[in-house]
C-alpha cells in the first residue's frame, strides 16, 4: 500500500485491505499505510460488495478544476467565487458557506446526473465524516435559499426517491 501511494501512476487507486488480522493495531497500521478501507474475516459478501461500491463512488467522479458554467452561474474553484450574470447587467458575486460551495461545485462538475444523498456525502463531505444523510437536505435548502433571490434556485432539482441533480435546462413551475 505504501509503495502504491508513493508511485504517481498508481496513487489514485482505491485500496481495500481484506485480512484475518482484526486487532486495532493491525487496522491502524493498514490504514496508515494507505488503505482506504479495512475489512476483517469473517465478513459478509454483501458487506464487502457495499464497501467496494462505496470506494468506487468516492473515486469514480473527479470534478473539473477550471471555472464551471451552467446557465447564468459561473463557479471558479481557484478564486472560490460564484458569479451570476444578470440579463445584460454586471456579474454579481455570490457568497456561500464552504459546504454549500463544495456542494454547488460538485453538482456543477457533474450536471444532469442524479446524485443520492450517500453519494453527495461521500464526495462533498468526504469519507471521514459521520453525519446523517438528511443533513444533505439542509445544505441543499441553504444553497437554494442563497440562489433564490437571483432566480437560480430552479437549476437544482429534487429527484424524488433518488436524490438531487443540477440541470442546464430547468423546468419552469
Amino acid at each position: 500500500a505504501k509503495e502504491l501511494r508513493l508511485n504517481e501512476k498508481f496513487n489514485a487507486i482505491p485500496i481495500l485491505m481484506l485480512t484475518a488480522k482484526g486487532e486495532e493495531a493491525d487496522k491502524v497500521t493498514g490504514l496508515d499505510a494507505g488503505a482506504d478501507d479495512y475489512v476483517t474475516k469473517p465478513f459478509s459478501p454483501k458487506e464487502l460488495i457495499a464497501r467496494v461500491k462505496a470506494l468506487l463512488r468516492r473515486y469514480s467522479i473527479a470534478p473539473e478544476e477550471g471555472p464551471l458554467a451552467l446557465g447564468p452561474m459561473t463557479l471558479d474553484p481557484a478564486t472560490h467565487r460564484i458569479m451570476i450574470s444578470q440579463h445584460g447587467g454586471t456579474p454579481i458575486n455570490l457568497a456561500l458557506g464552504p459546504t454549500e460551495f463544495r456542494l454547488l461545485h460538485f453538482l456543477m462538475a457533474n450536471p444532469e446526473r442524479v446524485h443520492s444523498r450517500a453519494n453527495l456525502l461521500d464526495h462533498v463531505w468526504g469519507n471521514d465524516t459521520y453525519i446523517e444523510e438528511r443533513t444533505v437536505d439542509v445544505h441543499v435548502k441553504r444553497l437554494r435559499g442563497a440562489l433564490a433571490p437571483l432566480g437560480c434556485d430552479q437549476f437544482i432539482e429534487t429527484v424524488r426517491g433518488s436524490g438531487y441533480r443540477i440541470t442546464k435546462t430547468p423546468i419552469k413551475a
